[in-house]
């Protein structure tokens, strides 16, 4: 029993080491993201080629590993309502608010994935009643008041409006975090569920993007901003692959945390790029931010993945 302490703190902190990485690149695509809507391409069009690029680059890495995708009707049912659910949801209400809301702005919704997968899986009873963890989450929300409260004017050009439709992605990320941590069938890992998800989520939204005239053209020369698509599809798979791999090893409530350092990164970013100034109490709520993700720590798990 003495030995708990010194085995369970290197992993906490290997943890948290990773929940920091992985939010900050995270954080570094809210600013490309803000460079790719400027040119006013629609969401669909941007989540195929998100899709297309992460489901190429991961069937390359699959097959030099010799990794075949498990096609059962479980499995496709799985990668069904993670790509609907993790990606196609929630990048299109992302993409929608994107243009008319700041990147710090952006990065600051992304808070509220904690409370909401909190709240999710406090009522399908996956998660108990925690007085410290819950104190940290109300921090997080104490830190949105902070910043949203004095930044968002929502009775000019509707800012209040894309708040709310960019408030639609934590919320279906929410539900994805507590759906991965139940259902993810046995020896599926991180990038298997990217694979699969961007497989059967291009059958989904290709016939949607054309449908709707929604086709984003890449076969001219390229500019920054196809750059960008590029670089930004990447960088999906890299954050998408290691949050499920995090929510694996550590729970969904505690991998949700990542959303507090996706917002520090992407402040800091959109501060540092982009120009943008906040207000002194956005101080105040980066410093209630840390301590709320302080207060979170990962329930032990011993079926990592």
């Amino acid at each position: 029993m003495g030995n708990t302490p010194v085995k369970s703190r290197p992993a906490n902190l290997f943890a948290l080491a990773c929940l920091l990485l992985l939010g900050c690149v995270w954080g570094s695509t809210i600013i490309i993201t803000k460079h790719v809507v400027s040119t006013g391409h629609q969401p669909l069009g941007l989540i195929f080629w998100q899709l297309i690029w992460g489901a190429v680059l991961l069937s390359v890495i699959a097959r030099l590993q010799g990794t075949p995708l498990p096609m059962s009707w479980t499995h496709i049912r799985f990668y069904t309502i993670v790509a609907v659910v993790g990606t196609i949801i929630p990048n299109t209400f992302t993409y929608i608010a994107a243009p008319h809301i700041p990147a710090g702005l952006l990065a600051i919704s992304l808070t509220t994935v904690p409370m909401f997968t909190l709240i999710v899986a406090l009522l399908i009873q996956s998660e108990r009643f925690n007085g410290i963890r819950m104190l940290g989450i109300l921090l997080g929300a104490i830190a949105i008041a902070l910043i949203i409260g004095p930044e968002a004017d929502f009775s000019r050009q509707g800012i209040g409006l894309f708040m709310l439709l960019a408030l639609v992605a934590p919320l279906f990320y929410g539900v994805e975090g507590n759906y991965l941590a139940l259902k993810t069938p046995p020896h599926t890992d991180a990038l298997t569920t990217v694979r699969g998800a961007s497989i059967i989520g291009l059958v989904i939204c290709t016939p949607i993007t054309l449908a709707t005239n929604s086709w984003v053209d890449l076969s001219q020369t390229w500019t920054s901003v196809e750059w960008a698509i590029l670089a930004n599809s990447v960088l999906h798979v890299i954050t998408y692959a290691g949050y499920i791999w995090l929510v694996g090893r550590t729970g969904a409530v505690f991998a949700s945390q990542v959303a507090y350092i996706v917002t520090l990164s992407g402040v800091f970013l959109g501060m540092m790029i982009l120009g943008e100034r906040h207000t002194p109490l956005i101080w105040l709520a980066l410093g209630c931010m840390l301590i709320g993700l302080l207060l979170v720590q990962p329930k032990n798990t011993h079926n990592n993945r």
